[in-house]
């Protein structure tokens, strides 16, 4: 079933799927092999043929193809690449993007290792990189210098959630040649196509949503054929970042219900949001999908929908009354990452240098919540019940 793809359901469920080629099995089996041997020697000769596409693990595999296929339809991109992780996505994008001179303009609140990747370990190389609060195109363009190759952006970003104005940035990017890539981890190709906006690739961390069970680490990276194939023979292959075929299974699997999952991460935390926003013991809520968020307009334009990460802001910033809060909760467990079934809490600025908050606007009583899928009901209560118990 390789015919152009339909809606996200359809994509999930049969793209890039031809149940004859696999004796009728209804579900692609895992291709454990290393290793793909040719008919003749003209074949190896060639590097393969449109029957023998399949080289070497570490450069592709039939069972990471079908989980590429579905993600590059999804995203409306050409092609994709599944990594071992989300950092061996970004950081292999990254280096495909950059030289020694180079100059990147980035996102303030990106993701961390990200973050710790541009600014500590591309030094060693020679790049430089400016950071901006990205709210504004004019972030972009005054931070631009003769020697800047890439935008990196992360729309919305994971701790304060704000977004760019991906079209503007993109159209201002191609008129400086510079290439623009945004981490989509938070929306999912559900919820925001980034490509369609003018964005040339697009990055994933697909241990979060597009996975959705919390049993993988995997990375995803969507562009045009010429740059994906770039990526494939050199950073993917000479880093080896190639993500695991069991692992592809399991991120193909977790795509099967993605759309159903994200309806439901979206109601609940809708719900939860508006909670939380009329709560005394609540300073400021930050979810695009509410109305009191100040780029609810721009979001509104450029995404279709809402998932279920955000973070909000204790009206307290006693390490003791904010630690407490988390530890109260039943429901919402205590980790780091987010996009799984289950519900997490954390304080991301318990022990942030005061300097650093006052840089990013923030608060040291910030908490940050994945919604999951125990319910808005459960979810609440939970909530309201250790709110309650603090002390202003």
């Amino acid at each position: 079933m390789n015919h152009e793809p339909m809606n996200p359901s359809l994509i999930v469920t049969h793209y890039g799927e031809n149940p004859e080629e696999q004796f009728g099995a209804v579900v692609p089996p895992i291709y454990q092999n290393s290793l793909n041997v040719y008919p003749t020697v003209d074949c190896y000769l060639n590097g393969g043929d449109e029957q023998h596409p399949y080289v070497y693990m570490r450069v592709s595999n039939p069972t990471i193809r079908l989980a590429e296929q579905k993600i590059a339809a999804l995203e409306k991109a050409e092609d994709a690449l599944c990594f071992a992780s989300g950092m061996a996505a970004i950081s292999s994008a990254t280096l495909a993007c950059v030289k020694s001179g180079d100059h990147i303009v980035a996102v303030r609140n990106c993701y961390g290792p990200q973050y710790s990747f541009m600014s500590s370990y591309l030094a060693r190389f020679g790049v430089t990189v400016t950071f901006v609060a990205g709210d504004q195109v004019e972030d972009f363009i005054e931070a631009t210098q003769d020697n800047t190759t890439l935008f990196y952006l992360e729309s919305p970003t994971s701790i304060n959630f704000r977004l760019q104005d991906l079209a503007s940035i993109a159209e201002f990017a191609k008129s400086r040649g510079i290439f623009t890539l945004i981490d989509n981890s938070w929306a999912t190709p559900i919820y925001q196509q980034p490509i369609t906006l003018g964005i040339d690739a697009v990055l994933h961390s697909a241990s979060k949503y597009l996975g959705g069970h919390s049993d993988i680490v995997a990375g995803v990276l969507c562009g045009s054929k010429d740059f994906i194939a770039r990526v494939q023979g050199q950073e993917r292959a000479m880093l080896g970042g190639i993500l695991h075929p069991q692992q592809a299974f399991l991120l193909t699997r977790g795509l099967r219900t993605l759309p159903i999952r994200m309806k439901n991460h979206q109601e609940s935390a809708m719900a939860i949001a508006r909670f939380l926003e009329s709560h005394p013991k609540v300073k400021a809520v930050n979810y695009p999908g509410l109305e009191s968020h100040p780029q609810y307009e721009l979001g509104r334009k450029q995404m279709s929908g809402y998932s279920g990460l955000m973070s909000f802001e204790l009206k307290t910033e006693d390490r003791e009354q904010i630690a407490s809060f988390i530890d109260r909760l039943q429901w919402f467990q205590i980790g780091c990452s987010w996009g799984g079934h289950e519900s997490l809490a954390t304080p991301p600025m318990l022990n942030t240098p005061q300097e650093h908050l006052d840089e990013i606007g923030s608060s040291r009583g910030l908490i940050r919540i994945s919604v999951g899928h125990e319910g808005a009901e459960t979810l609440i209560a939970d909530l309201d019940a250790s709110l309650d118990q603090v002390r202003l």
